[in-house]
């Protein structure tokens, strides 16, 4: 029996040492298989580009952050969430949400432009988010946190994980959903029916189906007002 104050033995010590010691390689593979995903969703896919003919503009698993009763309009944005034109709509947007969406559905379509860095990371990051039921919880994080993350030749997948962690999501299931193939399938899709419509930067709007400037506020407000008229 160890009396109390006595410095535990040495197997005991070298028994904990090698719990740390699996503890720390399980965390850094799992953190090896995020980075993994994130570096091959980089990667042009092998398959040509698809044609403008076979590009759906919302497709079924396409993110809706309204659902009127009865439709009037649609209002797409294909997003980056490293881009900074991207964050600053994204309050305009809200607001349009608030005034008109029991009339207009507004649909996010991922599109992570190759210059930026942790814009395919984000992606990832926000679906899977998504698959816990907290899609508009961590692209609001992405977009109130990116002057901190934005800009970084360094990968910011720990950042990331770490908004995850702040909604209380599922860890486990988080890194599993991020190294899955069918998520960067899942946004890849998004890119491909994106370049096939012609989107080339950032955000970039759809309504009823026809691309529409966003020279200023004040004129974007007013196409969406006349599309519910």
């Amino acid at each position: 029996m160890t009396r109390p104050g006595t410095p535990p033995s040495l197997p005991d010590t070298a028994k904990k040492t090698r719990i740390f010691v699996w503890v720390l390689l399980t965390v850094l593979i799992g953190l090896g298989l995020i980075w993994y995903s994130v570096f091959t969703l980089g990667k042009p896919a092998p398959t040509a580009a698809r044609p403008a003919a076979e590009a759906q503009l919302v497709r079924e698993d396409s993110h809706r952050t309204t659902s009127p009763v009865t439709e009037k309009a649609q209002l797409v944005e294909f997003l980056d969430f490293e881009c900074d034109a991207c964050r600053t709509a994204q309050p305009i947007i809200e607001e349009l949400e608030k005034e008109y969406g029991d009339r207009v559905t507004f649909v996010h379509r991922y599109f992570p432009l190759p210059a930026h860095r942790n814009s395919a990371a984000a992606a990832l990051a926000v679906e899977a988010a998504a698959q816990q039921g907290k899609y508009r919880q961590m692209y609001t994080k992405m977009f109130e946190t990116e002057p901190q993350w934005g800009n970084k030749q360094e990968s910011q997948a720990l950042v990331f994980r770490t908004l995850a962690q702040e909604l209380g999501l599922d860890l486990a299931a988080y890194d599993d959903t991020v190294a899955d193939d069918r998520t960067k399938e899942r946004v890849k899709e998004d890119i491909a029916d994106g370049t096939a419509l012609g989107v080339t930067g950032t955000p970039t709007f759809f309504l009823n189906g026809t691309k529409i400037p966003l020279d200023t506020e004040a004129q974007f407000r007013q196409l969406v007002a006349e599309a519910v008229r």
